[in-house]
């Protein structure tokens, strides 16, 4: 379980193709000797298995089933990736409860300075509508954030300075993917719903 609040930003040595996946290789200065075989390390809010360590870089085996739906497919050398260590029991919960079973990803449709904030738009598909609301959590891109407001087909999130700056966001433009996680609560009510529904027909 993991809360949405990014930790640091690694840059990636490599994505090294294998039989049934890839092989993920990060640079994490800061955090790699706290890091052990089996930990779960939210990556671009995708919750993976660490599997190999070797002073500052640690390597996770990424299925392929993990590459369709998320954007680390996408990932290239030296690109800049969010991390997150799994939340320790007892410990202060300042964003949501995110799981880091990615649902899909998004497309960021605006993502520029307003003001002194940034204003960030992402897709939403028609099948996820319900999933968000106004003044609620969105996990993108491992980011814990608020949607400010809800439209027919976009979610807009306004970023302060600090966010952008600890994040990858001060990497990325429109066009490219970002990986959602939509609200685990959202997700439950639906399917109650739909179970309910079922069961009456």
């Amino acid at each position: 379980m993991f809360t949405g609040l990014v930790e640091s930003t690694a840059p990636v040595i490599s994505m090294e193709p294998r039989s049934g996946g890839s092989r993920l290789r990060l640079y994490l200065r800061d955090i790699a000797a706290e890091i052990k075989d089996g930990d779960s390390i939210a990556v671009n809010g995708c919750c993976l298995t660490a599997t190999g360590i070797e002073k500052h870089v640690v390597a996770f085996d990424l299925l392929e089933q993990t590459l369709r739906v998320t954007n680390l497919g996408d990932l290239r050398e030296g690109d800049l990736v969010n991390i997150e260590r799994a939340m320790l029991a007892g410990a202060r919960l300042g964003g949501h409860f995110v799981q880091g079973h990615v649902d899909s990803t998004v497309e960021i449709l605006t993502w520029r300075e307003e003001g002194a904030d940034w204003r960030l738009e992402v897709s939403l598909p028609d099948e996820a509508r319900g999933l968000v609301i106004p003044k609620g959590s969105i996990c993108l891109d491992g980011i814990s954030l608020t949607a400010a407001e809800v439209l027919e087909d976009r979610v807009v999130c306004w970023i302060i300075p600090h966010t952008r700056e600890i994040t990858h966001l001060i990497t990325k433009q429109a066009g490219q993917r970002m990986n959602v996680e939509w609200d685990m609560l959202a997700k439950h009510v639906r399917e109650l719903v739909r179970a309910e529904l079922s069961r009456q027909a």
